[in-house]
């Protein structure tokens, strides 16, 4: 009941704000006006907010505002020893380094530290909290241009990156983060700039608590997707997450923004139905993986422990359960988060597995902050495929035919992700630098090692603990991954904008499939869980569900 309560609020609330707040995101990408502050850091940045750039260009000043935030980040690391508010940390290893600013660049987050023992406040605020803001409204530049190049006719021309990333940040991340963290610093998530405090314990002992500027973290945090923990147990944690009331609002928090950027799409193609369609997909989706989670939980298993607490416990809060971990975990790898509000790897097999199965499906239920809606397009632009190869005529989507050029763009994309992911787990496989950092044998060990992967090359960062990932061969290899797994798609995705944007809007006629029925919800939604399961079954097989039925 506790479970079917909380699922409820956080639908109602998702509900209540969806279509308020994707208007007003269609309405602050759309507009010409531009806010002050907005054009003082134009003058910054030495561009001219009214003009447009293609799609080459869009990507090359897309690429020099990601490699540029990743060079700060690793100086900012490295010297966190002469900075203020260093709490007596030293600076982090250059490998180390490398991982991180590479980490949370690519709204990945993947964290091979522990965060209060590695981090001060100012590297955390200043460095990783700076990047949460700029890596999310990256995202979503890439989804805006795309969706133009869905809605403008004979140019090549698919809007100002600088000018798209700054109303991200300025109009929509930054208003929403104010509030709520108001919200839960007033809800017990604590906020200051106070290093450790001893206390003495009822036992007589004594006790190191830390402070920090959590409250006014944690809101970008899960909001961006990127989902790095200011402590090292993540959301778990009582002063990142202190009761049921906030860990509702945290998985909103991850859902929000994808969410209702899909009824930004509709309001900004001018059709809410097609909006109204992805969203059916994307709920689809989620729901089946929440529904298969939370039964792998729940299950009485023969084993000890799950039979005497009546479900699996281990691993999990007590203060959440199975019912606030199991959404949550949903929440953050079906959203690119990554944020843990348990112990993933305590999961039971099949349960990691429906997680590691969100990620692989491109989380697009709803996904990442832009990386979502491209995907979840993406997956629309298959469907309108496969059905006009059915109808035998040539697809089209919201008038745009999808000839031999879109649908190389699209391919593209779809092998990217899946190929960076399992190139990467098999030479960590291979490898004995690989191998030596898996805690476990068998099934288990290999779920880790592709968890880890899937992870990486999806921009989601939450991992499977039993992997020792704190190496150098892990740190550089993972790294190359999350390059490769967040800008190779975003090259496509540009690409594929920039073709559509050259096209002419086609009439539609009686013969032109409707995108935005139960017949298209199907069909997309299909397409979706056939795409993961032709192209990642055999290492589920091998991994979680092998382990299941052992």
């Amino acid at each position: 009941m506790a479970g079917w309560l909380q699922a409820l609020v956080v639908v109602a609330i998702l509900g209540a704000v969806h279509v308020p707040l994707g208007d007003y995101m269609a309405k602050a990408f759309s507009t010409r006006r531009h806010w002050r502050v907005e054009k003082a850091a134009y003058r910054l940045y030495r561009i001219n907010p009214n003009g447009e750039q293609r799609w080459t260009h869009y990507l090359r000043s897309l690429l020099a505002f990601s490699f540029g935030g990743i060079l700060v980040l690793y100086l900012l690391l490295r010297v966190q020893a002469q900075l203020p508010y260093a709490l007596g940390h030293p600076g982090v290893s250059p490998a180390l380094a490398w991982d991180t600013a590479v980490s949370f660049t690519t709204n990945t987050s993947w964290q091979n530290y522990a965060g209060e023992a590695t981090l001060g406040h100012l590297a955390q605020a200043a460095g990783l909290g700076v990047e949460a803001f700029a890596s999310a409204a990256v995202g979503l530049a890439a989804a805006l241009a795309l969706i133009r190049g869905l809605t403008r006719r004979q140019t090549g021309e698919v809007g100002n990156f600088w000018v798209d990333m700054t109303r991200a940040i300025t109009r929509v991340l930054l208003p929403l983060a104010f509030v709520f963290a108001i919200m839960l610093t007033g809800f017990g998530v604590i906020d200051s700039l106070t290093g450790w405090h001893t206390v003495g314990t009822l036992a007589g002992g004594q006790q190191a608590i830390p402070g920090g500027p959590v409250a006014s973290w944690e809101p970008i945090k899960l909001m961006s997707g990127d989902g790095g923990g200011f402590f090292n147990a993540n959301s778990a944690h009582p002063f990142e997450n202190p009761t049921p009331v906030t860990n509702v609002i945290e998985i909103v928090l991850m859902l929000i923004v994808p969410a209702s950027l899909i009824r930004t799409f509709g309001r900004m193609v001018g059709d809410t139905r097609q909006g109204w369609a992805l969203l059916t997909v994307a709920g689809l989706l989620f729901a089946g993986g929440l529904a298969l989670a939370g039964a792998a939980e729940q299950a009485h298993y023969h084993d000890a422990a799950p039979a005497a607490a009546h479900a699996a416990m281990e691993g999990k809060e007590t203060r959440f359960g199975i019912p606030g971990s199991a959404p949550f975990g949903i929440a953050a790898t079906s959203t690119a988060d990554g944020a843990g509000g348990a112990s993933y790897d305590s999961f039971t097999s099949l349960g990691g597995g429906v997680l590691l199965s969100a990620m692989m499906l491109g989380e697009v239920s709803p996904g990442g902050v832009g990386s979502g809606l491209y995907g979840l397009l993406m997956i629309a632009l298959i469907a309108v495929f496969l059905g006009g190869l059915m109808a035998s005529r040539t697809p089209e989507y919201l008038g745009k035919r999808i000839g031999k050029n879109e649908i190389r763009m699209v391919s593209l994309y779809y092998l990217a992700t899946p190929a960076v992911l399992l190139a990467g787990a098999g030479i960590a496989i291979s490898l004995p630098a690989g191998r030596a950092g898996v805690g476990n044998p068998g099934p288990h060990g290999l779920t880790e090692v592709v968890y880890a992967f899937a992870s990486a090359a999806n921009s989601n960062g939450s991992a499977f603990a039993g992997l020792s990932g704190k190496t150098t061969f892990y740190n550089t290899l993972l790294a190359v991954v999350m390059l490769l797994g967040r800008y190779l798609p975003m090259v496509f995705v540009l690409g594929l904008a920039g073709s559509l944007a050259r096209q002419r809007r086609g009439a539609v006629t009686a013969a032109t499939m409707p995108t935005y029925g139960p017949l298209f919800v199907t069909l997309a939604t299909g397409v979706a869980v056939i795409l993961v399961a032709l192209t990642f079954l055999p290492a589920l097989s091998l991994g979680p569900i092998a382990e299941g039925l052992g």
